[in-house]
């Protein structure tokens, strides 16, 4: 009996341990905050051409912003709006900098490459919601709306249109039908556009990604598409375009997905060098639990952390107190708060 209880001991330790260590530390996926080279201009397309709501808008300086976002700039001001769509938010961030430009996102710029990131725009109507966008002449990438066929069973049925803000930014538009989705965009609504569904960002194994969010962050696997065919090229302007599709989500928030182009190779890595006054900077905002541990987490596991600390990070993070940044295996940044 006590060699029974001893073993039975030993194998709680492990299993405890295992637990813990797969625990999800990431409660929510909060949104995304994109860099813009002018804060009106953004904000009279994101409310105007689309229908997103301002709920405020601020100005942030001091040391802290510096070390959040390590730019040793004393002169760094960031001007921010909080915009929601639905019961999503994002923000819009225009940087003033002495010492870093505002690099523009490169012309030739694709999906595939690795620094891509978009939101998904969930619609009601997508012949009513590309013709508002076609009457304010928005900068296309797909040629038009496309339908993903029958042969892609994960996908088939949903239509999506990638288009461009202002600065560049690639955003999507995109319709579920019955039994796709989120239960909730089925749900009776008479608006056009119903919110964000999920940001996605380039990758180049899915694998590695794997290991960072889900092994390490906890979020969990929520599907699984491998799309191709014409519907696809003529979605992203990417000829031969073959990509594996992995969503990902927490208990709460907009979803996350993972493309991985399995053809064509050659997308381009996410520059070393970025900074967040770059105007193809994005950063995904999450909620996690014991932000120290993740911190320590991090730097042990090698990830790069952005942050010069665990930073105390004031009105910036909407009722949290504590907060940095980090990139994940292929470059993209990461808002972690708690």
């Amino acid at each position: 009996m006590k060699v029974f209880i001893r073993y039975f001991w030993i194998i709680s330790i492990y299993v405890g341990s295992f637990l813990q260590l797969n625990a999800q530390k990431i409660i929510e996926i909060k949104g995304v905050s994109v860099t813009v080279s002018n804060l009106n201009e953004a904000l009279k397309f994101y409310t105007e051409v689309l229908p997103f709501q301002k709920d405020t808008a601020f100005t942030l300086k001091g040391l802290y912003i510096q070390q959040l976002f390590n730019i040793k700039d004393t002169s760094l001001k960031i001007e921010i709006a909080r915009l929601h769509l639905g019961n999503e938010h994002i923000e819009l961030m225009e940087f003033h900098s002495t010492l870093f430009e505002r690099r523009k996102i490169l012309a030739d710029s694709r999906s595939n490459d690795l620094w891509f990131q978009h939101i998904a725009i969930v619609v009601s109507d997508m012949p009513k919601a590309y013709q508002k966008l076609l009457d304010n002449e928005v900068t296309h990438v797909s040629t038009a709306p496309q339908t993903l066929p029958d042969y892609i069973p994960a996908a088939a049925g949903i239509s999506a249109f990638y288009f461009r803000d202002p600065d560049g930014h690639n955003l999507e538009l995109i319709h579920f039908p019955t039994g796709k989705g989120n239960p909730k965009w089925q749900a009776q609504n008479e608006n056009l556009f119903l919110g964000i569904d999920h940001t996605a960002i380039g990758i180049e194994s899915t694998q590695k990604s794997l290991d960072f969010y889900n092994h390490v962050l906890g979020l969990q696997v929520a599907g699984q598409s491998e799309n191709y065919g014409t519907e696809q090229e003529h979605l992203n302007q990417v000829f031969g375009a073959r990509l594996k599709i992995t969503g990902l989500k927490a208990n709460s928030g907009i979803g996350l997905e993972l493309l991985d182009y399995i053809a064509p190779q050659g997308g381009r890595p996410y520059p070393d060098d970025t900074k967040a006054t770059d105007i193809w900077y994005w950063q995904t905002t999450v909620e996690v639990t014991n932000i120290n541990k993740l911190y320590k987490t991090l730097k042990e596991q090698g990830y790069e952390i952005i942050s010069d600390k665990l930073v105390e990070i004031g009105v910036f993070g909407l009722g949290a107190k504590m907060g940095f940044i980090a990139r994940d295996s292929d470059g993209h940044f990461i808002f972690f708060k708690e």
